[in-house]
């Protein structure tokens, strides 16, 4: 049967955003549409007293997450099957690890606050004028490098640690593959001192797949976009000239607006480009739940060919339930899936090794040099079912970003209103999270392969805050991309 959306679909775009769960940002818009899975105030998680504690919709933009969840496998394990331990997932364990934390009983039941549709308008407003997963899961259960992994490589080579050294693996990255075989692929980071998470090693021997988020901005405005791009947030809080601007990857600590703001500016690049936005496939999704609950266990998997040597995973379950949305005008409006009435009782699972296998099909790359877990992933493109795109123009008015609301053609126009990031937002003597120092040592070990007197010389174990962070990373960046530093 003939799909003229994905006939016409030139390009394929993913943003990545960090550290939180699907009932955390999406949960509670189950009240406006059943077909959600989320959650309505009766699912509950046992605290270290015994008292059940029920999801509240109380979640804040920042400062309630401090210290920052546990999200590392032991964690992850804890929270998937509880305290004692189930033998099957029950979901049970949330507070019990956020309590490990500081050993507060009344701190460990902000775990449970999810947000009201109405304090995240950006994503929820997406979510419900395109096309909501309710079954895309983190690839595994851990934290950020090894899921971001997935959506790379299509595994984390048995890894489920925050080791981000990945040179010299079996499987080459999906942009990688893009490139050999004639296609075009890139990596857009924020700017030096955000820099790019996990791909450094990669930046150094191949600039050429790499650009800055205002290039992705300009890309988009002359329609010269790549055949697939990766978008990375801005990670840190840092200044620019006279000013600082905020991070905006919504990684606990750092404020859930400026992320709100940022998905908006990245969507409304694409929008604004009328040419584009008809042969544009954007992917919103987050790399793994940063220890915030949701109530869906994981299911099982295809078993990856790797095992960790660590844990003794053997990657044959997914990780934990996160936001994923895709955007397209040739998406039906309020698309769930799976929705029973549609898709009957098929599961429709996803993981991020979804976003390499769909890659490789669109572009028709080769197929047989790629994990068993990519192999096995359902991909996403069928979803692109109508037979003329949409009209509307459902747009937003970010401020810190850019992207602000612009048509000058027959579309509908339907501007909704964006929250704006407070000013004390940004505070880049911020300590840095356990994200921030792997990122950190990861430029290290990159910078360490230059030769002594290319090399920073600066002692990283005494680099506290994330402007200490950025400093870093900028001079680094400058030295593998020269170029990047001056932009």
């Amino acid at each position: 049967m003939p799909q003229p959306g994905i006939d016409q679909l030139k390009h394929i775009v993913v943003l990545m955003m960090e550290n939180r769960s699907f009932d955390h940002l999406l949960g509670y818009m189950m009240a406006q549409d059943a077909r959600i899975d989320g959650v309505d105030g009766t699912q509950t998680n046992p605290d270290t007293t015994g008292a059940l504690v029920p999801v509240q919709p109380l979640a804040q933009y920042q400062s309630q997450l401090q210290p920052d969840p546990g999200h590392h496998y032991p964690d992850v394990d804890l929270q998937i099957f509880g305290d004692p331990r189930a033998a099957a997932p029950n979901m049970q364990g949330f507070i019990k690890a956020y309590y490990q934390k500081q050993n507060d009983v009344g701190h460990s039941h902000n775990i449970m606050y999810c947000f009201p549709p109405k304090k995240v308008p950006v994503i929820t407003t997406l979510a419900s004028n395109f096309l909501v997963f309710n079954r895309w899961f983190s690839s595994l259960p851990g934290p950020t490098i090894p899921n971001r992994a997935f959506a790379h490589f299509g595994t984390s080579f048995g890894k489920t640690d925050m080791d981000l050294f990945y040179l010299g693996q079996k499987y080459k990255t999906i942009y990688e593959r893009m490139v050999a075989e004639g296609h075009t692929a890139k990596i857009y980071y924020y700017d030096p001192p955000s820099a790019t998470l996990g791909m450094t090693f990669i930046l150094k021997d191949q600039p050429a797949l790499f650009g800055q988020f205002d290039q992705f901005q300009a890309d988009c405005a002359s329609g010269n976009l790549p055949d697939y791009s990766f978008i990375e947030p801005n990670y840190t809080d840092h200044t620019v000239g006279d000013g600082t601007v905020p991070a905006a990857d919504q990684h606990p600590d750092h404020n859930v607006l400026a992320g709100e703001e940022f998905i908006a500016s990245v969507y409304m690049s694409i929008l604004n480009n009328e040419d584009l936005w008809n042969s544009t496939l954007l992917l919103i999704v987050y790399d793994e739940h940063g220890g915030i609950y949701d109530h869906v266990p994981p299911p099982s998997c295809t078993q990856d060919e790797f095992t960790d040597a660590q844990t003794g995973f053997k990657f044959d379950r997914l990780g934990i339930r996160v936001p994923a949305i895709l955007i397209s005008p040739w998406i039906p409006k309020g698309r769930v899936v799976p929705d029973p009435a549609v898709d009957g009782a098929a599961p429709m699972v996803f993981d991020h090794a979804s976003i390499p296998a769909t890659v490789t099909r669109r572009f028709g790359l080769d197929t047989t040099h790629r994990s068993p877990r990519e192999a096995a992933a359902a991909t996403f493109l069928d979803f692109l079912t109508l037979d003329q795109p949409r009209t509307d123009y459902i747009g937003f008015q970010p401020n810190t970003f850019g992207g602000a609301a612009s048509v000058d053609d027959s579309r509908d126009i339907n501007v909704v209103p964006t929250l704006k990031t407070p000013d004390d937002a940004a505070d880049p003597d911020r300590e840095i999270s356990v994200l921030l120092q792997a990122q950190v040592g990861e430029m290290h070990e990159v910078e360490l392969t230059l030769p002594p007197d290319q090399r920073t010389n600066i002692d990283v174990s005494q680099i506290r805050t994330e402007a200490q962070a950025s400093d870093y990373k900028t001079q680094v960046m400058a030295r593998l991309l020269p170029k990047a530093a001056d932009r």
